[in-house]
């Protein structure tokens, strides 16, 4: 049975907005470059084994950077293959540096750029270093806004920058690329202490929201964040969008705060893995977090490599802690 989504649009439109040519061709691209050994199962069962892994969200697993931004689908498939792998590094309350997240998301996509995960981790630590520690639940839904509203918060960057010189916000150019991620504006002193009027700020954000052809968080929600204040700063506006129940909800990435470190499904097909390893067993009954945890030093990533996607499943798992850093108490 159609859904009524599915029944109000034409099928290009339909097509168009669900990102398919996207995954034909990213199909056709692993079939050609892999023949020799699809030929041996069939291209039916390719095709059918690969369009279940989009379903799933197992496809952006290991996959370039290019891959797992390129759509809305894939960014959240992302954010929630992050979330079930590393959650033992919440559960066990440690807290990681900016780069050691960054190792970690390295091991999902060996390409991360750099300059993402500093973003999202300037959200958590604003003023503060860039080499001071966060929690895991603190960074995630930092880095949940950073990445899926990459774009979108880049115009917002440049709009806020410009209330604060004093310019008309709607010359600000919307990014046209999603390979590209713009340079943020340096925020001065004085813009990080006294901010731009809330009022003004969502009018401006207002007609963004119309005009952007990126994913943009609702703006009933962005309004309803901005109406709270007389005046907010950039980067307190970026915390208060990863704090917003209702955003995290409207993204659809990630459970509640509350629940954040709960996975029963993964869980148990952790346990079934490890029950599989002879000799691990006893080990991980005894400490069943132990083997888990990443190391404090930093990780080494081997060499970009795309390997045919059938291939590929989560097959370590973590948890995770409510436990916050200091900055996210203020």
């Amino acid at each position: 049975m159609l859904s009524p989504e599915r029944l109000a649009l034409p099928d290009y439109e339909y097509l168009a907005q669900r990102h398919v040519l996207t995954y034909m061709e990213d199909a056709v691209c692993q079939l050609l470059e892999n023949r020799e050994d699809i030929s041996q199962y069939g291209i039916a069962r390719f095709f059918t084994e690969y369009f279940n892994s989009v379903c799933q969200g197992t496809h952006i697993l290991f996959r370039e950077f290019s891959f797992i931004q390129a759509t809305p689908h894939n960014r959240v498939s992302f954010l929630r293959a992050f979330w079930r792998c590393f959650r033992t590094v919440g559960k066990n309350g440690d807290l990681l540096t900016m780069k050691e997240y960054h190792c970690l998301l390295q091991l999902l996509c060996p390409d991360f750029p750099l300059e993402l995960t500093q973003k999202a981790a300037r959200i958590v630590l604003m003023d503060d270093a860039m080499d001071c520690l966060m929690s895991f639940s603190d960074f995630l839904f930092a880095f949940q806004i950073q990445f899926y509203y990459s774009e979108f918060l880049d115009s917002v960057a440049a709009i806020y920058q410009d209330l604060l010189s004093g310019k008309n916000p709607n010359t600000v150019i919307v990014p046209t690329s999603s390979g590209q991620h713009r340079q943020r504006p340096a925020l001065g002193e004085a813009g990080m202490l006294e901010g731009v009027e809330a009022s003004l700020f969502c009018q401006c954000l207002e007609n963004l929201c119309d005009r952007h052809k990126y994913s943009c968080p609702p703006p009933a929600l962005v309004k309803e964040v901005l109406s709270n204040v007389q005046r907010l700063t950039f980067y307190g506006f970026l915390m208060a969008l990863s704090k917003h129940h209702g955003i995290n909800q409207a993204l659809g990435a990630l459970p509640d705060k509350g629940d954040l470190m709960h996975d029963p499904a993964m869980d148990e097909e952790l346990e079934r893995l490890l029950a599989q390893v002879p000799g691990l067993v006893n080990s991980v009954t005894a400490s069943p977090e132990a083997s888990c945890l990443p190391s404090r030093t930093p990780l080494r990533v081997g060499s970009p490599w795309r390997p045919l996607h059938h291939s590929r499943k989560v097959d370590g798992e973590s948890d995770g802690s409510t436990e916050e850093t200091d900055e996210s108490e203020t």
